[in-house]
């Protein structure tokens, strides 16, 4: 790792280590159980301004996937997970992203194409109709980049792995999902992550990192990074509570950073 590499793993540490002394008034982590029923969680009506925000992407939630405090699946972990992160953005990198406010979009939301990075979660509950499916494929074909995070094949519901391919599928007809390694680029945009093997929030086994890229081919531009059967963005949201190491949220804080800075430059 270079001196400047190192500088930047320094500093992370050093933040992270002040924001576990933060007490954030939060729920407890995602694998704790809730209702079968829910609500939808009021979404701020967020102005476009030209100042970086990652995307959420809303979407209508299957069968089970309003386990997590009631909240559909693609909102667990809204707000807390993307601001801290934003937080770690803002300090470390000259993006200076919005750090409070929180977006969240519609799939099919013209609004969507103002945000060059986009953030999936629980993609095994992702229900998508036919409009979703070609202003998403416009979306990522025009330059958007999404990076899709939490989801698993789970006794707990939900289409894991399946769901999602299949949804990719009418998106991307064709698509091919690419197993990444240590070398591939986007793991090099900003930190030097060497190693693959990331920490486990509660999910067994281990993460599996997998890309899509333009026309299939890995030397062409990623339009999607694949965290599956892992939770990353969990260790965003309750980085400031104890609940685990600084170090392996500083590990998971790596990766989103990275995934951000490859969407903005590629």
């Amino acid at each position: 790792m270079s001196l400047t590499h190192l500088s930047r793993s320094r500093r992370v540490w050093v933040l992270m280590t002040g924001l576990a002394m933060v007490a954030f008034t939060t729920a407890l982590p995602a694998q704790r159980f809730g209702p079968s029923f829910g609500f939808e969680p009021s979404v701020p009506h967020s102005k476009y301004d030209g100042k970086f925000a990652l995307a959420r992407l809303k979407y209508t939630t299957g069968p089970g996937g309003y386990y997590y405090m009631g909240l559909p699946a693609w909102a667990h972990g809204y707000p807390k997970a993307e601001q801290n992160l934003m937080q770690i953005l803002d300090a470390i990198t000259s993006v200076h992203p919005h750090v409070d406010s929180a977006v969240a979009l519609d799939i099919d939301d013209p609004e969507l194409t103002k945000y060059p990075v986009a953030y999936m979660t629980e993609a095994g509950f992702w229900v998508m109709n036919d409009k979703e499916a070609a202003a998403f494929r416009s979306y990522l074909l025009k330059g958007g980049f999404a990076i899709f995070d939490d989801f698993r094949d789970a006794p707990r519901g939900g289409g894991g792995w399946a769901n999602f391919a299949s949804n990719m599928e009418r998106v991307l007809p064709g698509v091919r999902f690419i197993d990444l390694e240590e070398s591939s680029p986007i793991f090099h945009c900003f930190f030097d992550i060497g190693d693959l093997r990331i920490p486990q929030y509660y999910d067994r086994g281990e993460a599996i990192l997998r890309g899509i890229y333009v026309d299939n081919d890995p030397n062409k531009r990623m339009l999607a990074v694949i965290n599956f059967n892992t939770d990353v963005s969990n260790y965003w949201e309750f980085s400031g509570t104890g609940f685990k190491p600084v170090d392996d949220s500083n590990e998971a804080y790596k990766l989103g950073v990275n995934y951000i800075i490859y969407g903005l430059t590629h």
